[in-house]
């Protein structure tokens, strides 16, 4: 390394650990201690945490060698996970020691380093109290609490150098607002403003990603940006069973799935095994438990790790893992992110990843090295995501990657934060806005809707429980503002923007030690006697109480699986257009020779390297689709009812006769929203999101006299303030006349934002209404055609949408035997699609739409259709 830019001390402890510096620690140093805000895009094992950290040790190590370093904290690092900043204080240890001893002795040098994190036992947090470490380890809402509370401003104050790691995974929700508010504060705190360093392996649009990092700056106060790529040498493959797939997976075939992990288990060191949901990963760590057993290998080999199991498990797993005790972890996103397990051999993903970028952050687990070769294994589920899976490798291979959506204004989050700041310290309401519109998602927040939350804040809300939700002081002459008494406690404890899921606490006896947490559902279900599996261990419930459910050890008895809500992902953009892309060029494959599927066969393994088996079955599936509809679809969006996330289907009664090229004409671009929004408002999503917010601008507390407030009191509470603000909401609905009147509260325009946006994607819709309806051709044509198919037990008609050119988000195509169905498959306007199947079938629009629901009198209101279309399967499929 370059001597010239470092202490002896801290290149001669580099040079004796690694040959040389990567491309990204050579391009990032100069860039750091020149001062500048840095952001740093390098593939996983690069070296860019050690690239960030190494610089600014070396800065404290030149300013501490004569004389030592006060006890202040001059770095703060920031990462979204609690494991990853417990991982890189450990993995601080070694360079802080190492370059101590290369010192000439004595030495008064002496770096220390320290770990805030709401798992941080109070005897750790009161040490960091007394004596603030000189790099401090966080989390967002750690670093909230620190900014709000007086002993964590006293420490924060002397930050030179704030760290953010993971960049991506915060910058698309709402976290990213909190912390990105943060910042501002933290700079307003400190005698001068840090220096902003931001890490992340998978960036897209990277300049995007710098402004949020740094916010809203003007003048020299600008980004510089190492952006090294995300493409390096990876072993990728598809793996596929001995039988074929199918629509869904049957029990045989997951047989031969489990076999196949525990043969590449048994043939790797340790493994790396990533699901989508929490509860396959204790169904599929059972399963591969009972054949590590088979194959004379212990069970306790393999275990499981997500996020309702508890901390000292998951840490427990980690380390097991890192240290050579475990041959296979099955994860969910929990150790999705740059968490150091040790060396992985291999990584196996169960399914599609649904994102490009999810899929290189989880084959990037294993050979996390700057020499070593990441290995991953692709499992698909189904010959729906055996087209998916090879899209994705097709899109690795063409380095392509998913775009981050930063994340709007949040004007709970807002509030929030306004609360926590004014609690702190006495503040112009112009000084304020000028510091928080910084914040890269608030730089356009107008000062109506800022003197708005600060109103809502002062005044609180009457319900009939008294006056509640009034934190501030408003001094409306002098225009300055401070906090009521017990502001600052009541964002201490109710802070952050992490939603509360309710979930019950799982407690084993007679230790009554901490062993997970069970979905509220999944516990209202269980009863004395029951037996589950939590972490690939059996435990038998003895009682249930509010929020616990007490637990003894079931000695291994067969368990039940349990089950959690709402956390699949959704499929991005890119990966989308990727299968739109594979599905037309396999169309033109079928289409080039008599002997088609041959020819696409040998296509699929010689451009995208399937194995013969895989390419074979892409290639006939792709040939049977073809023969029904006569084109490969290059933009279809199907949904099984609710269990994909593209598309509506309306389901029509023999009643319903009228021409289905009309329903094109049911929406138009101008309504769409207005009539979306009425929709939701009747669906589950608008109380739950509005519990959420309310909980989040703190107008509804979590938590309260040191304890947690119970779900029911919360629900309690929000239907209360619901119906202060939004008294047609809880109303009748045969009281009201036409439309619910939605009130123009900053509350419930976040709620409905967070419907629109989050759970569904009501500019997409907007868009693709605006095609069907362009009468003038001014944007791309959409091409309506009609094609009969053969319905699964006798021919039927049936109507094919196509959607030219290809700009929207694909999915695969499947038909029903439901009688006198039509799906009308929307591309990619949700990104939640059973919320929109509720919402649809709501009876606010059932003069507008033929819904699930719909009455007899729900049809065109041009009057009947007497054609010849009788009592038949009537599909629509977005193509």
């Amino acid at each position: 390394m370059p001597r010239s830019h470092f202490h002896p001390a801290v290149a001669s402890w580099f040079n004796s650990q690694f040959d040389q510096p990567t491309e990204v620690q050579v391009q990032a140093w100069p860039a750091i201690q020149g001062g500048s805000h840095t952001l740093i895009a390098a593939p996983t094992g690069s070296g860019k945490t050690l690239a960030a950290f190494l610089a600014v040790i070396n800065e404290l190590v030149r300013d501490g060698e004569l004389f030592g370093l006060p006890d202040e904290t001059r770095i703060l690092y920031v990462s979204p996970l609690k494991a990853l900043s417990n991982d890189i204080n450990r993995n601080l240890e070694a360079p802080l020691v190492g370059i101590t001893q290369e010192l000439p002795s004595p030495s008064p040098l002496l770096i220390r380093s320290a770990v805030r994190t709401g798992d941080t036992p109070q005897a750790e947090r009161a040490k960091v109290r007394r004596q603030p470490p000189h790099i401090l380890v966080t989390t967002p809402e750690s670093l909230f609490i620190f900014l709000t509370s007086e002993s964590g401003r006293r420490i924060l104050q002397t930050v030179r150098t704030v760290i953010v790691d993971e960049l991506h995974a915060l910058a698309g929700n709402k976290r990213g607002a909190h912390l990105s508010l943060s910042l501002e504060r933290l700079d307003a705190l400190c005698v001068k403003p840090p220096v902003r360093i931001g890490i992340s392996a998978t960036q897209k649009p990277i300049d995007h990603m710098a402004a949020f990092l740094i916010g809203d700056r003007t003048g020299n106060d600008k980004c510089r940006i190492i952006d090294t790529g995300f493409v390096r040498d990876r072993d990728l493959a598809i793996e596929l069973p001995r039988s074929p797939l199918q629509p869904i997976m049957p029990a045989e075939v997951w047989s031969e799935i489990y076999d196949r992990l525990a043969d590449l288990i048994a043939e790797h060191r340790s493994t790396l095994i990533f699901v989508n949901t929490r509860r396959l990963a204790e169904r599929v760590s059972r399963h591969l438990a009972e054949r590590m057993q088979e194959r004379g290998l212990p069970a306790s080999g393999v275990t499981a790790h997500h996020g309702s199991l508890a901390r000292d498990h998951r840490l427990d797993a980690e380390q097991r893992l890192k240290n050579g005790e475990l041959n296979a972890l099955v994860a969910t996103a929990s150790l999705e992110l740059g968490i150091d397990i040790g060396d992985i051999d291999l990584t196996c993903l169960l399914g599609s990843p649904r994102g490009i970028a999810t899929f290189l952050q989880r084959v990037g687990r294993s050979g996390h090295g700057v020499n070593a070769l990441p290995k991953g294994r692709l499992f698909p589920l189904s010959r729906d995501d055996l087209m998916e899976c090879t899209a994705l490798l097709d899109a690795v291979q063409r380095q392509e990657l998913d775009a981050i959506q930063l994340v709007r204004p949040a004007w709970d989050v807002l509030a929030q934060q306004i609360v926590a700041e004014t609690a702190a310290e006495e503040w112009r309401v112009d000084d304020l806005y000028t510091v928080l519109r910084r914040a890269w998602p608030y730089r356009e927040t107008t000062r109506e809707r800022f003197n708005e939350i600060i109103q809502m804040l002062a005044d609180g809300y009457t319900t009939r429980r008294g006056r509640r939700g009034a934190h501030l002081h408003l001094d409306a002459v002098n225009g300055k503002i401070r906090g009521r008494r017990g502001a600052r406690l009541t964002a201490i404890t109710n802070g952050g923007a992490i939603p509360d899921q309710f979930d019950y606490d799982v407690v084993l006896l007679p230790e009554e030690f901490p062993v997970g947490s069970l979905n509220e559902d999944f516990a209202f279900e269980s009863l004395p006697g029951d037996i589950f599996q939590l972490g690939n261990t059996a435990y038998r419930i003895i009682r249930i109480e509010l929020g616990k459910v007490y637990v003894e050890d079931a000695k291994g008895q067969s368990p039940s699986i349990p089950f959690w809500f709402g956390e699949a992902p959704g499929r991005s953009d890119e990966l989308s257009l990727a299968v739109s892309r594979l599905r037309a060029q396999l169309d033109h494959q079928l289409s080039a020779s008599k002997d088609g599927i041959a020819r696409t066969r040998d296509w699929l393994q010689r451009t995208i390297g399937l194995t013969a088996s895989a390419a074979g079955q892409l290639a006939e599936y792709a040939a049977l689709a073809k023969a029904a509809l006569g084109s490969l679809p290059t933009q279809h969006f199907e949904l099984q009812v609710a269990a994909l996330d593209d598309s509506i289907i309306l389901s029509l009664g023999p009643t319903h006769s009228f021409p289905l090229l009309e329903v094109v004409d049911y929406l138009r671009p101008h309504s769409v929203r207005e009539v979306l929004i009425q929709a939701l408002l009747n669906a589950p999503m608008f109380p739950t999101r509005w519990r959420w917010v309310t909980t989040t601008a703190l107008a509804v507390r979590r938590n309260r006299n040191g304890k947690k407030v119970p779900a029911q009191f919360q629900r309690s509470d929000a239907d209360d303030l619901l119906a202060v603000i939004f008294p047609d909401q809880l109303a009748c609905a045969e009281n009201i006349t036409g439309q619910r009147e939605i009130p123009d509260h900053p509350l419930v325009a976040q709620v409905l934002s967070d419907c629109l946006t989050e759970v569904m994607d009501v500019d997409g819709l907007q868009r693709l209404i605006s095609r069907l309806n362009d009468k003038d051709n001014s944007t791309p044509p959409i091409k309506i055609t009609a094609r009969e198919l053969a319905c699964l037990h006798r021919s039927r008609n049936s109507i094919q949408l196509q959607l030219r050119p290809s700009a929207l988000r694909p999915g695969p195509i499947h038909r029903t035997p439901m009688n006198s169905t039509m799906h009308w498959c929307y591309p990619g306007f949700l990104k939640r699609a059973r919320s929109v199947i509720r919402c649809l079938s709501g009876p606010s629009i059932s003069n507008n739409w033929c819904s699930t629901n719909a009455q007899p009198h729900c049809r065109s209101r041009r009057g009947p259709y007497s054609g010849p279309v009788q009592n038949g399967c009537h599909s629509w499929h977005g193509v």
